[in-house]
C-alpha cells in the first residue's frame, strides 16, 4: 500500500531573508525602448513589483493559507508527489483531480476548493459536490524533481491514476488547464478504467487539411493568431523545451529574473487589460502566485513535448467538456474548424449519462467552442 504522509508548508527566516537580500541587490537591465510591454516587463513595473515582494508581502499569511488545506506527500514511481486533498462533507460527492499548468501551481485552485467541496454555502447545488485532489506536477512546488527524462503527460497521467487509487478513490473525474489540460486529456485517452470523465479549460488541436486548404473567415483568424504566437510569444517555450538547464542558471539565482519570466505571462495570457495585478482571477495577489511558483520551489523542469493529442483519439476516451474564458489569450487560435462530427452540437448543451456537471464557478463557455470543441461521446 502506498504510504501517504501529512505535509506542512514552511518557509524559514533564513530563506526569506535570502530572498529579500537578492531582491534588494538586483542588478537591473537598461530600460526598454518603447513605452509599453512589447519588449517584456517594463523596468518601472518590475522594480515596483520586486519592492513590494521584498518589503510588504506577508509570507506567514501565505503559509497559513496554504496550510489551511490538508496537504500530503506520497511516493509514486520513485518520485515524491505533493498534493492537496479536501474531502467533501456531501455524501454523494464525486472525486476529482485538478491539474495545474505552467507557470502554475496548486495555488491556482485554492479559491475553488471550497465551492467544489461544499457548493451549497457558495450558492451552488449539493449534487455538484466533489472530493478534491490537487497534485503538484513533477518538478513543481513541493513535488520531487525528476532526476531523469521521460516525465511527459502520459507518464504523469498514469501517476495521477495511481495517486487517486492510493487516496482511496477507485473512480474519479479529472480537470486541467495548460499542461494540466494535456495531462487531463491523457488521463481520458489512457482509459485505465477509473476515470469517469474529464473537463478542461484549454482545448488545443491543430487545423484540419480542409481548414488549411479552404479556410473560412474564422479559420483565417485562427491561422493568423497561430502565426502571431509563433512570431511573438513562443520563444519561452522553445528555450524551456530545448535548453532548460542553461536558462535555469539565471532564473534560479535571480528571484527578480524568475519573477519577470513568470509575470510577463500573466500579462500576456490573462484578461488583465494590460495590468496583471487586476487580472480576471479575482483579487489574486500576483506575488502570491510568483512566490508559489518561484520563491517556494523551482518551477523550471525539463519539459517534454506532449504526446499526440489529436481530437480523433478522444473518440475512444472518456466524456469530455471544454470551457474557456471569453478573453483568454489564444482563444482565437483554438477556434480551429473541422474537429468534430455533426453530432458534437447534439452534445453541446445537454448533460450526458454519467457525465460530470460543470458548475458555473469554473469557466464560462463560449457558443463557438460549445459547438466546435465539446468532445464526443462514443
Amino acid at each position: 500500500m502506498t504510504e501517504i504522509q501529512p505535509f506542512t508548508v514552511e518557509a524559514s527566516k533564513a530563506e526569506i531573508d535570502d530572498l529579500r537580500n537578492r531582491l534588494s541587490g538586483t542588478r537591473w537591465p537598461d530600460s526598454e525602448t518603447p513605452d509599453d510591454w512589447s519588449q517584456g516587463v517594463p523596468i518601472a513595473y518590475a522594480k515596483e513589483f520586486c519592492e513590494y515582494w521584498a518589503k510588504e508581502y506577508d509570507w506567514s499569511e501565505r503559509c497559513d493559507l496554504l496550510n489551511s488545506f490538508a496537504q500530503f506527500i506520497t511516493r509514486i514511481d520513485g518520485l515524491d508527489i505533493h498534493f492537496i486533498h479536501v474531502p467533501s462533507p456531501v455524501a454523494t460527492a464525486r472525486p476529482i483531480v485538478l491539474t495545474h499548468g505552467w507557470p502554475g501551481s496548486v495555488v491556482e485552485f485554492l479559491k475553488v476548493i471550497g465551492p467544489l467541496t461544499d457548493p451549497v454555502p457558495h450558492g451552488g447545488d449539493a449534487a455538484d459536490a466533489f472530493h478534491v485532489v490537487c497534485p503538484s506536477l513533477p518538478g513543481y512546488g513541493y513535488s520531487g524533481k525528476p532526476a531523469e527524462t521521460g516525465y511527459g503527460v502520459g507518464k504523469i497521467a498514469a501517476m495521477w491514476d495511481q495517486l487517486m487509487l492510493a487516496v482511496g478513490y477507485d473512480g474519479y473525474f479529472a480537470q486541467g488547464g495548460d499542461w494540466g489540460a494535456a495531462v487531463t486529456t491523457a488521463i481520458g485517452m489512457q482509459t485505465l478504467g477509473h476515470c469517469k470523465g474529464i473537463h478542461q479549460n484549454m482545448p488545443s488541436a491543430g487545423p484540419t487539411k480542409d481548414a488549411r486548404e479552404n479556410p473560412t473567415d474564422e479559420d483565417k483568424i485562427a491561422l493568423e493568431r497561430s502565426q502571431a504566437y509563433q512570431d511573438w510569444d513562443s520563444g519561452y517555450s522553445k528555450q524551456q523545451s530545448t535548453r532548460p538547464q542553461t536558462l535555469g542558471y539565471g532564473l534560479a539565482d535571480s528571484p527578480a529574473g524568475q519573477a519577470m519570466w513568470i509575470l510577463e505571462k500573466f500579462w500576456r495570457w490573462t484578461d488583465c487589460q494590460g495590468h496583471p495585478e487586476i487580472s480576471s482571477v479575482a483579487d489574486m495577489d500576483r506575488a502570491d502566485e510568483i512566490d508559489s511558483h518561484a520563491g517556494l520551489g523551482q518551477f523550471l523542469i525539463r519539459r517534454h513535448k506532449p504526446e499526440d493529442r489529436r481530437v480523433e483519439r478522444l473518440r475512444n476516451a472518456r466524456p469530455l467538456r471544454v470551457h474557456r474564458h471569453p478573453d483568454e489569450f489564444l482563444g482565437q487560435l483554438r477556434r480551429r474548424l473541422g474537429l468534430l462530427r455533426s453530432r458534437a452540437a447534439d452534445h453541446a448543451h445537454q448533460r450526458q449519462p454519467n457525465q460530470p456537471t460543470c458548475p458555473s464557478h469554473l469557466h464560462l463557455p463560449t457558443p463557438y467552442l460549445a459547438k466546435r470543441q465539446i468532445a464526443l461521446l462514443k
